[in-house]
């Protein structure tokens, strides 16, 4: 004789009982017969399928099927044999399963659901008498999380993502895999130790200690070993958030790698502008734009002034009194204040000892670091100087008594005395033709007594006409006068002279 049929929930007096209990709960609730009939849905589920009745859900567990279209997240179809209302009547024990569930002919899933199994048994039987498939809708969860994904993948600010419980990476975005070179792959199977995010940090053990109690940690540099070798320069942070039900922490990094470079670079440049302004043969000084203080001077600098750097540097130029005046002082430090470099500036100034140096001055605006400075130069021209005087004075003297050289000479040793030819200032027509003729003999080296004797006239009367030439064209002695006169193409020809 074969055994009764299950008994069905419908011939029990629990169904009423049931749904009593489960029909205020914000869980979705369905009721699933064992001969694979739907017998009752509560509101909840009703609500997180789109429906608004048990028909509309599906008399079975086959109509159910075809009616809603179930996959997981990672886009792979739930086979028919998987489906939960499957594996409940089939009698399987399962917990937290999440599947997107999409309505049959629409492209899209409209919801995410996590569901779970409850299989009910009679005390005095072993087979189901009910079994329940319990419904938790955790699509605004899930959808935070794609929002959140995508945001994270897309932001160009490098991140890692780790579990606190055991410090493994769960996520790495593409700046991160950028910055250090890292194959995903390898990132997400290893911990913050192992690719160590706090290596080299300012604040390790406060890093580390925060990371333990799952709190912030703050922004501090740090060094992140790169898998070919080498080091990257980085600010990291540490955030704590919750990634589904699990804290983590998110670290956050800023690349510090291209402003290690350039202050390298620099630095280097730096040591080798400082040593080669320490061994310039010229005169070199480094001064703050703001308040003319020296910062530095070379040893140059020294042997020509006398001052050893420990007693000029810091102090403004003012008042070591450097400059032969407070008017040249003055001169150079407005044109400096206004933004201008000088070139070939002379000026003279005083060293240590008292004595006076005729020097070129050139300055130069430069950075040293944030600061803005001057670069100063001093070319020693005294002896220079000297020697042009002493020439000078030479040929003075050798002019008074010209009769014995050639015209050439004359009017090299002419352009010598006044080497820039021709210039703004008075010209020949400014002379009476009397004061042409004088001046022509001055250029031939004639004396006053002889330009009388030429000229037939008194020498009191050269002398006034010297004198009045000399005030038209702005000198005080003969070579000065000739030197006018070359400058300008007159050199005396045309005048009449007596015989010898």
């Amino acid at each position: 004789m074969s055994p009764p049929p299950p008994k069905t929930l419908r011939e029990t007096a629990d169904l009423r009982h049931l749904r009593q209990i489960i029909g205020g709960l914000d869980e979705g609730v369905i009721l699933i017969d064992p001969d694979q009939s739907l017998l009752w849905a509560n509101a909840a589920a009703l609500r997180m399928h789109g429906v608004g009745d048990l028909a509309d859900l599906g008399a079975t567990v086959a109509e159910y099927r075809a009616r809603f279209h179930l996959r997981y997240r990672n886009n792979h179809r739930v086979p028919p044999d998987d489906y939960p209302l499957e594996r409940v009547v089939a009698g399987d024990d399962f917990s937290e399963v999440v599947v997107e569930v999409t309505v049959a002919g629409e492209p899209e899933p409209r919801w995410v659901h996590q569901v779970r199994s409850l299989v009910l048994n009679d005390a005095d039987e072993d087979a189901p008498a009910c079994l329940v498939l319990i419904i938790q809708d955790v699509s605004a969860r899930f959808e935070a999380e794609d929002r959140f994904e995508q945001s994270f993948n897309a932001n160009p600010a490098p991140a890692v993502i780790c579990r606190l419980n055991d410090l493994r990476f769960v996520k790495v975005n593409q700046g991160f895999l950028d910055l250090t070179g890292h194959p995903r792959d390898q990132v997400l199977c290893r911990t913050v130790y192992d690719i160590d995010v706090l290596r080299a940090a300012e604040r390790r053990d406060l890093a580390k200690q925060r990371l333990a109690e799952g709190r912030t940690i703050p922004q501090m540099e740090a060094e992140l070993e790169l898998p070919g070798g080498g080091t990257r320069l980085v600010i990291v942070a540490g955030q704590p958030i919750d990634l589904g039900d699990q804290p983590c922490m998110l670290f956050t990094f800023a690349d510090l790698e291209p402003r290690r470079v350039a202050e390298g670079a620099l630095r280097h440049s730096e040591e080798r502008f400082t040593r080669t302004f320490q061994m310039a043969p010229v005169a070199m000084a480094i001064g703050a734009r703001d308040g003319h203080l020296l910062c530095e001077v070379n040893a140059s600098f020294t042997r020509m002034t006398g001052y050893a750097a420990a007693e000029i540097i810091g102090r403004p130029l003012g008042d070591v009194e450097l400059w032969e005046t407070g008017a040249i002082r003055r001169e150079i430090e407005a044109a400096i204040d206004a933004g201008h470099d000088l070139r070939a500036h002379e000026a003279r100034i005083h060293a240590k000892d008292g004595a006076t140096i005729d020097c070129i001055v050139s300055t130069e605006a430069i950075r040293l670091g944030d600061d803005a400075c001057v670069l100063w130069a001093f070319q020693d021209i005294t002896q220079r100087k000297a020697t042009e005087l002493e020439l000078v004075e030479a040929i003075e003297a050798v002019m008074k008594d010209t009769s014995w050289f050639s015209r050439s000479i004359m009017d090299k040793l002419a352009r010598l005395r006044a080497p820039q030819p021709g210039v703004e200032g008075p010209g020949l027509g400014d002379l009476t033709a009397r004061e042409r003729d004088v001046l022509a003999l001055i250029c031939r080296g004639y004396d006053d007594k002889r330009i009388a004797r030429t000229l037939d006239v008194a020498a009191n009367t050269v002398r006034n006409h010297v004198a009045r030439i000399y005030a038209k064209i702005g000198v005080n002695r003969r070579i000065a006068a000739v030197a006018w006169a070359r400058a300008r193409g007159f050199d005396g020809t045309g005048v009449a002279t007596p015989p010898s």
